[in-house]
């Protein structure tokens, strides 16, 4: 999916809103433990009541290949029912040394046809080159992550005084372009997009924890979002295990509404 046909979903829709399909065996509505796959089946609820709230569906890989070869094919399953229109990234963090991470791209891309995946730059520029060697997709490159040991690194300084993140997102911006490239930037840092903007104006940013993580949809639009919106807003447990009872995907499709009637108010007061 190129760069125009996700803008144009996110006008349609009225929505920047990405649904997080981290679907745990073990937390999935009992019920749905009758069926011969479990996990599609939950997923297949879920996307039924969602797909006209969101762009964007997001498949957590470990979440699969925890189980192994039945896992895999769950997410294969999941990842053929997300309709066309819609785009998928495949959460995976990887990055190794070229000949591996070109066989990565190749699973993801080639095999499976996620649209993007993310990956974590931290051996170089030849880690993620080859996720940005296929037409129309998109390396989703970590920069700012929310979660608490993020601060491990991410923020370490220089002498230059240039923060971890920083100096990532300035030397991957020589790799590829805003039309296969975005980052991962964590909405609990939603107070340091508007630095991160001065750096990347027109790249897409994946912002991972909205919702359980307490992340603040307004803020991260507050700062992050630019002309073209330029956020898909991740959202998953806060919608998918909004009630583990037979109405799960009714309840995820109200919890996926209310983002999405504030994304909506977001988009038209930016003028989108």
């Amino acid at each position: 999916m190129n760069r125009q046909e996700i803008i144009r979903q996110i006008k349609s829709k009225r929505s920047f809103l990405c649904i997080g399909l981290d679907s745990d065996i073990n937390n999935i509505p009992k019920h749905l433990l009758d069926f011969d796959d479990p996990i599609f089946e939950f997923n297949k609820q879920i996307i039924n009541a969602t797909k006209d709230l969101c762009v964007a569906y997001k498949p957590n890989i470990a979440f699969y290949e925890s189980m192994g070869v039945s896992g895999w094919n769950s997410l294969q399953k999941t990842l053929d029912y997300i309709p066309e229109n819609i785009f998928t990234i495949a959460d995976a963090k990887r990055g190794d040394i070229e000949n591996t991470s070109n066989m990565y791209a190749k699973a993801f891309f080639k095999n499976m046809n996620f649209d993007s995946v993310t990956v974590t730059p931290y051996m170089g520029e030849d880690s993620v080159t080859p996720f940005l060697e296929f037409k129309d997709k998109w390396a989703i490159v970590l920069a700012l992550t929310s979660n608490k040991g993020g601060l491990d690194f991410q923020k370490i300084e220089s002498k230059d005084g240039k923060q971890l993140f920083e100096k990532v997102l300035e030397t991957s911006q020589t790799w590829g372009t805003d039309k296969n490239m975005m980052y991962v930037v964590g909405s609990t840092r939603s107070e340091q997009l508007s630095e991160i903007r001065e750096i990347i104006p027109n790249h897409f940013l994946l912002v991972p924890g909205v919702g359980v993580q307490g992340g603040s949809v307004e803020e991260v639009a507050k700062y992050g979002m630019n002309d073209e919106c330029g956020l898909i807003v991740n959202s998953s447990r806060g919608i998918i295990y909004a009630s583990t009872e037979v109405d799960f995907a009714e309840k995820a499709r109200e919890e996926a509404k209310k983002l999405q009637f504030k994304m909506d108010i977001l988009l038209s007061e930016k003028g989108i």
